[in-house]
């Protein structure tokens, strides 16, 4: 394996390249202008060339937020045809929200383009027949999520036996949130000579697992922030209270940033609903996302958010997966998770883009010992905030 291992993060980094000089398209280019895309991130930098030159399996290691939609987006859409209406390319993704996202952006990204590239997002909470009407249609990428996926294959409505590459965006996230089984199937069902782009935050046991068992032993690794597993862009802070006092202290904190977004992470479903209650009986403009919502409900959430006409959102771990909004400020946590990999995915949802943000802990007595893991297990330093 050829590895490739870039500098830690900082905030001032900026690209000595163009994508023009990483070889992208002047179509595409003009794509990303209208998108005021106009400098690549560090994954972008080093992802696209190689995508670009080369044949091969690849696995990208870069926290959310880092630009890696255009990292393995462009090179993608680099590689497809026109004139062959098959599936050439197939996008994994852990959520709905982050499938209809990509989808999104790849179509923005071929706004200029003489020849049209068609994209299709297969996912849950949606109608089959509605999508596979779509699918009918010529369609060179399909962006799904796995069950979704998997069940169209089974039943004979999508043929990916043919497909030349096989993406995984936020593997990380796909196997965390229990699609392990869905992966081995659909990998299984594309082991012609595809090639594989992993993409991944973190490298748990699991993911190792699937780049021994599916992919080339000669796969480029690319890392960027090597010596961080958290962006370098966010500040971490735990303030000491009691249990009987945390709606106290998140009042006083959404009071002292009533002018900036952010997201509060709880355990549990119930937690969830309870804690929006109680801070939209204190007035704040707050909405909830967790499991038992129907589909309707939580896209509407979801709008209301991205539009900034909701500013806080409480959400339960699984709920917030694959969210991708912009200058949210700070990120709470009610409640440390169970998992180091959920405090990751958690933080990362802020500091996106080059921003920085702070995620602020919650901590009751007996939980410092929690607090001192993460620091060791993350490498990195919490500051305790009095209120």
């Amino acid at each position: 394996m050829r590895v490739i291992n870039l500098p830690l993060q900082n905030r001032n980094y900026t690209s000595m390249s163009t994508f023009f000089d990483l070889g992208i398209k002047k179509d595409f280019i003009k794509g990303l202008k209208a998108l005021n895309i106009k400098t690549p991130t560090e994954i972008q930098e080093e992802a696209i060339p190689v995508l670009l030159e080369n044949e091969t399996d690849f696995i990208g290691l870069a926290q959310t937020g880092t630009g890696k939609t255009a990292a393995f987006g462009l090179p993608a859409l680099h590689q497809i045809n026109p004139k062959n209406d098959d599936v050439q390319v197939l996008i994994l993704a852990p959520t709905r929200e982050l499938v209809q996202q990509i989808q999104k952006q790849l179509f923005k990204f071929t706004k200029y383009c003489d020849s049209k590239i068609f994209a299709e997002g297969v996912y849950g909470g949606e109608k089959m027949d509605i999508q596979i009407k779509r699918l009918q249609r010529t369609t060179h990428i399909i962006v799904a999520t796995p069950g979704r996926l998997l069940d169209f294959v089974e039943r004979g409505d999508i043929n990916i036996k043919n497909i030349k590459t096989l993406i995984l965006d936020e593997a990380d996230e796909m196997l965390s949130m229990g699609f392990k089984e869905d992966l081995n199937k659909i990998l299984k069902h594309t082991s012609g000579t595809r090639h594989t782009w992993l993409f991944s935050a973190t490298m748990p046991e699991e993911i190792q697992k699937i780049i021994k068992t599916y992919m080339s032993s000669d796969a480029v690794k690319v890392e960027v922030n090597k010596n961080s597993l958290v962006n370098a862009n966010i500040s971490h802070h735990y303030i000491s209270t009691t249990i009987k006092d945390k709606l106290n202290v998140i009042t006083r904190i959404l009071d002292k940033r009533d002018d900036e977004r952010g997201i509060i992470f709880c355990r549990t479903k119930a937690g969830t609903k309870q804690l929006t209650q109680l801070l939209k009986d204190e007035g704040f403009s707050v909405g909830a996302l967790e499991g038992d919502m129907q589909q309707k409900e939580r896209d509407k959430v979801m709008r209301a958010f991205k539009n900034e006409s909701l500013q806080i959102l409480v959400s339960t771990d699984v709920s917030a997966r694959g969210i991708d909004v912009n200058n949210l400020a700070f990120i709470i946590h009610h409640q440390l998770p169970e998992q180091l990999e959920y405090y990751t995915h958690r933080s990362g949802r802020t500091a996106r883009a080059g921003k920085t943000g702070q995620s602020l802990a919650l901590i009751i007595p007996g939980e410092m010992q929690k607090v001192i893991d993460i620091q060791k297990a993350l490498g990195i330093t919490f500051k305790e905030i009095t209120m």
